[in-house]
């Protein structure tokens, strides 16, 4: 498998440097993670963190309590660990609190639902300058406010590992509406796509081909990247899904929608299989093969009766079909290419 249809860094060659890139950039004498101690840190990132509109208690006791004016509570968690998900020698602390966000935001979005609540954990080497989680903490808010204004950080988990590991989870309002489920295409749906296609993976084989300095991850290198292709490099490392656009396709009477983390064509398999129906693509619409295969979009991918008027920044790309699986100009696609954790990564990161 190719970078280009990659949509992780999942064949990232070894970096010796370890941690060295957490503390890259810091000032000299900087208090690390370790030797403040937990609380120390929560009480330098608890500050910099967004509240939620919707939170009646927030961070400091047992747990959050957030408040569901429709009774429900449409929930999502999603991880971000060194290595398979991310290399800190591309992106910065600030980058990582965004994509953060973004991700988990992309798919309360998904189910027509709006953002209300994140809880965040961290587990962080102990020499990690706490200046990085700060600026975590500002990337989470920054992503949050851009995103789903509203929605805040309620509470969360700071631990120890060799590893840098990020798990969000994400609450979400339906506002009276049904959720928008994966399986309520019908044959004569539009499929309609909000968002870019293959902009992530366009980044992603930027970086493994001027990200790289003699093999490893270079953050100078990486830096001129984001000056030379800045909509690429931001659409793999700060991603900005149209979160606006799930509730709005509710709104509209969408039948069946989800996130496109793994690729267009991995996610409308998906979708095709959970509805009982074929999905048939227009490679016009779509383009070539990296809008087709490359991953972490976060982009809404939704049905909508034939009648309906496409709400926001959705576009139609296909057509929801008599069969299974998925088309593309009325022809099989079998390729299975795009963002699976397991396949291709060597174990090291960068």
């Amino acid at each position: 498998m190719t970078p280009a249809v990659t949509p992780s860094p999942d064949n990232a060659p070894h970096d010796t440097v370890g941690s060295r890139d957490l503390s890259a950039g810091q000032a000299s004498g900087s208090s690390t993670v370790g030797a403040l101690g937990e609380q120390s840190v929560l009480a330098r990132i608890f500050p910099r963190l967004p509240s939620a509109a919707a939170e009646l208690v927030g961070p400091g006791d047992d747990a959050a309590v957030v408040f569901a004016a429709d009774g429900r509570v449409v929930i999502t968690t999603d991880m971000m660990i060194h290595g398979p998900d991310f290399r800190l020698a591309w992106s910065t602390p600030h980058d990582l609190g965004w994509k953060a966000a973004a991700s988990n935001l992309a798919d309360i979005a998904a189910m027509g639902a709006v953002p209300t609540a994140l809880v965040v954990a961290l587990a962080v080497p102990t020499d990690t300058p706490v200046e990085v989680l700060e600026q975590f903490a500002d990337g989470l808010r920054d992503g949050c406010e851009a995103m789903a204004p509203g929605c805040g950080v309620v509470g969360g988990d700071l631990s120890v590992s060799s590893v840098l590991t990020i798990a969000v989870t994400a609450l979400g309002d339906l506002q009276g509406r049904d959720p928008v489920l994966r399986s309520g295409a019908s044959v004569g749906d539009i499929v309609a796509v909000s968002g870019v296609l293959g902009a992530a993976a366009e980044g992603l084989q930027l970086l493994f081909e001027g990200g790289m300095v003699e093999g490893v991850p270079d953050a100078a290198s990486t830096a001129k990247l984001k000056l030379d292709h800045s909509a690429a490099i931001a659409a793999q490392l700060t991603p900005r899904p149209p979160i606006a656009d799930g509730p709005a396709a509710a709104i509209a009477g969408a039948t069946a929608m989800l996130d496109l983390s793994d690729g267009l064509a991995i996610d409308a398999r998906r979708l095709a299989t959970a509805s009982g129906v074929a999905i048939d693509l227009s490679s016009a619409a779509v383009g070539g093969r990296l809008q087709l295969e490359g991953g972490e979009d976060h982009s809404l991918l939704a049905t909508f009766p034939a009648a309906a008027a496409l709400p926001g920044g959705f576009r139609r790309i296909g057509a929801v079909v008599e069969g299974d699986g998925l088309l593309v100009d009325g022809a099989p696609y079998d390729r299975a290419s795009g963002w699976d954790p397991y396949v291709g990564w060597d174990g090291h990161s960068g």
